[in-house]
């Protein structure tokens, strides 16, 4: 069973249908009206919907409506990096058009291949058997690993690259994010917003970073433990690809009482679910690199981020411009996050 779920076009998101299908008249070869729209359920950022048609069933991701964060929602970034790594065995959908007119539904959008497969969003995944949640999570490590052996270079994303130190400009970023985004005053942040700064490590490793790899992203074969599709790349990178493993991680760090079929305080043996150092430990097998030094920064920083992204998420469903309507059950969350993060630092003696 798959955690997709579709619902109507919600009323914020409502765009003109007939201005879409013109477009794809004259975009898409081999398209066919008319045209049924749904939007999926879940995504909190960019909008994403499915467009089916008698023949052909179509993705659509678009920017949210009313007024935008700096630096977010840069749709043609999402397309452009899953266009360079088409067959390069990395699985990504096929993407089909990108339209960066928004008066054609209101904003940019682009328009990809429907992959089909089983999307899961509780991370113990009770729907399965052990065997196959152990191998869906080893394979994980590896898709993660094969996405960061692409050279961006080679599949055409060095202008991407940026200067300096990768952890340096993210957490700038997401402080500035975190601030815009700020609704209550909460000390642990701030505390992390001091000390990430001053214990950022040397880059070891320079790859593409998708930026949110975890298993509500990524869309399984229909019936085997393995990924066909890497989704949602709006956070993507060029920079330090531990980043990424520390994001696919960091689960294994939250309070039990944060989290509702998830992995702290679950019995990962009899579940079948590998230890965090096998998942490490199989991604650098298949990534082709050695032991992991303060493996703790790529944790905190990780939740910290996570925080602010929260934050983000609730801010916009409190100025009504969210994709989900779920954006609001996300009070409070960014604070038991940072606190998290902070007891962690606090409890290894390094405030």
């Amino acid at each position: 069973m798959s955690d997709v779920e579709l619902t109507p076009v919600r009323p914020a998101h409502v765009f003109d249908k007939a201005a879409l299908e013109a477009y794809m008249r004259t975009k898409l070869d081999g398209y066919r009206p008319p045209m049924k729209v749904q939007q999926f359920e879940g995504g909190q950022s960019n909008p994403t919907f499915m467009l089916e048609t008698p023949t052909e069933r179509y993705v659509l991701r678009k920017q949210p409506p009313g007024e935008l964060l700096p630096s977010a929602h840069q749709i043609d970034r999402e397309y452009r990096v899953m266009d360079a790594l088409h067959g390069t065995g990395v699985p990504v959908p096929k993407m089909y058009s990108l339209c960066e007119d928004p008066t054609i539904i209101g904003t940019k959008f682009y328009i990809m291949e429907m992959v089909e497969g089983r999307l899961f969003t509780k991370t113990t995944l009770p729907e399965l058997t052990p065997a196959d949640r152990r191998e869906i999570y080893l394979d994980m490590a590896r898709v993660l690993a094969a996405l960061h052996r692409v050279d961006p270079t080679v599949v055409g994303l060095d202008d991407f690259r940026r200067p300096g130190n990768y952890f340096a400009r993210q957490v700038n970023r997401w402080t500035k994010q975190y601030l815009a985004s700020e609704t209550e005053h909460i000390d642990a942040m701030n505390h992390l917003i001091d000390w990430l700064p001053k214990n950022i490590p040397a880059e070891s490793s320079t790859g593409i970073v998708h930026g949110d790899f975890r298993l509500g992203n990524l869309l399984l074969h229909e019936t085997q433990p393995k990924v066909v599709a890497i989704l949602d790349w709006e956070l993507w990178s060029v920079g330090d690809a531990l980043a990424d493993l520390g994001y696919l991680c960091q689960e294994y760090h939250y309070l039990v009482s944060e989290t509702e079929d998830m992995l702290p305080g679950a019995d990962l043996e009899k579940l079948g679910i590998p230890t965090e150092e096998e998942l490490i430990h199989t991604y650098r097998l298949a990534v082709g690199r050695g032991p992991i030094d303060n493996w703790i920064f790529y944790i905190v920083y990780n939740m910290f981020r996570s925080a602010g992204i929260i934050q983000g998420v609730y801010k916009r469903g409190l100025d009504g411009n969210a994709s989900s309507d779920k954006a609001l059950e996300y009070e409070g969350v960014a604070r038991v996050r940072a606190e998290r993060a902070w007891t962690l630092i606090t409890e290894l003696g390094l405030r």
